[in-house]
């Protein structure tokens, strides 16, 4: 019966496998963007989204849902909905700080279609190939022979922060990969993956630093040591990892600059009240304190940042002029929705943690996905970014809906015990 309805054609005119087909093929599409355009971004996931709604079975449906996974951007979104009730922002702002929250709802629809389609794989692949040319490409704008102007040396396109974002998710999911064609006795292909993944590092330490990327990488190492089966196998990924540290310290005056710049930023900004970019994020973080405890629970409303900030003055002057985005994705959650906002997103970063928790290497991607937003999330509003946004809606989709599948697939291969 279930494969009857699935051969059956969508309102009598497209088989549903063929719409299937395309609505995959716009996934992958939509991952290969990401590193590129946002403008491409934006129009494959509008057609994406026309052509995956009406392919999405009702079962599969009324599963992911009510899971905290599926259900919690749903729940996230709603909240951000009723926050336009009481934000005294003007309605324009209200109802356009709600479209980084429903760009969350792109995770259960994704879990719902790639637990049902066998090519997720193809959407990650898609991902990683994608930032590979970037990485040619980014190595290639270092140089004289670049045919265009970059923003920045080593920056072909959007910035350094979404490049090392990015640069980070490939090359820590291709250490997995390799890692598992090596257990597969494909040696060559592994040293391959091994040797591309260094140079995603190598990029970020030699070429655009981000420093929050850094630190994401520090805690994707431990991650990555912790899941080696042997202490042997985990000090060996330690070992590696503090070499690569000590050469690249060594190697590239650029990381040095980038990770001492800060405290000397911090205290231009304390002793001589400088404009440096770690001194106003202080500022910011002191002031969205402030504005969170006027209104605790159900924050100042949405799209109500910029206001709410305007209301904090040294007499005539704003302490933060033209602020609107705190650079941390508790206080721009928590300025709008209050503490019941933060309770949901640390909530919807810790059931995705949970759901990726597997062994496999869409697992770790999963992983690395959630780590690299709520650990990036201190010092950016990754969520709400509108690439580090798509990254993590689709790659947690995508990935979840694998889980899923495998879980099915187990469960429905395994016998059952005699009555």
């Amino acid at each position: 019966m279930q494969q009857a309805n699935e051969a059956k054609p969508i309102a009598g005119v497209v088989p549903r496998e063929r719409l299937e087909r395309i609505a995959d093929g716009l996934a992958v599409a939509l991952a290969i963007s990401l590193p590129w355009s946002s403008s491409a971004t934006g129009i494959l996931a509008a057609l994406w989204f026309l052509v995956v709604l009406p392919t999405l079975g009702g079962s599969r449906w009324r599963e992911i849902v009510p899971s905290p996974a599926g259900g919690l951007p749903i729940a996230f979104t709603l909240l951000a909905l009723l926050g336009v009730l009481w934000s005294q922002a003007p309605v324009g702002d209200r109802f356009a700080s709600v479209v980084p929250f429903a760009r969350l709802l792109a995770i259960p629809l994704l879990m719902c279609q790639f637990a049902r389609s066998p090519r997720g794989h193809y959407v990650i692949f898609g991902l990683i190939a994608s930032g590979t040319v970037l990485l040619i490409a980014s190595f290639w704008s270092y140089t004289n022979w670049f045919p265009l102007v970059p923003k920045q040396p080593g920056v072909p396109v959007k910035d350094y922060i979404v490049q090392s974002g990015l640069f980070t998710i490939c090359a820590f999911a291709l250490f997995e990969i390799a890692t598992d064609r090596w257990s597969n006795q494909r040696h060559r292909v592994a040293a391959l993956l091994f040797l591309l993944a260094a140079a995603f590092l190598a990029n970020i330490a030699i070429i655009a630093t981000g420093r929050t990327a850094l630190l994401v990488i520090a805690l994707l190492l431990v991650l990555l040591a912790l899941r080696r089966r042997t202490w042997r196998g985990a000090a060996a990924v330690l070992c590696v990892g503090v070499v690569f540290a000590a050469f690249a310290w060594m190697v590239s005056p650029y990381l040095r600059h980038r990770v001492t710049a800060v405290a000397n930023e911090i205290q231009e900004y304390q002793t001589q009240r400088a404009t440096t970019s770690s001194g106003q994020r202080l500022e910011m973080w002191d002031t969205a304190i402030k504005l969170m405890a006027r209104a605790p629970i159900i924050g100042h409303g949405t799209g109500a940042l910029a206001a709410a900030f305007k209301t904090m003055t040294h007499g005539d002057q704003s302490v933060i002029p033209n602020a609107d985005n705190p650079h941390n994705q508790t206080f721009t959650v928590g300025i709008q929705l209050g503490l019941i906002g933060v309770a949901l997103l640390y909530a919807l970063w810790l059931f995705h943690f949970l759901l990726f928790r597997g062994s496999g290497w869409v697992a770790w991607f999963g992983m690395v996905v959630v780590v690299q937003s709520a650990v990036g999330s201190l010092v950016n509003s990754y969520l709400f970014d509108f690439t580090p946004g798509w990254t993590y809606a689709v790659c947690v989709g995508v990935a979840g809906g694998m889980m899923l599948r495998r879980t099915t697939a187990v469960a429905t291969s395994t016998p059952m015990p005699p009555a």
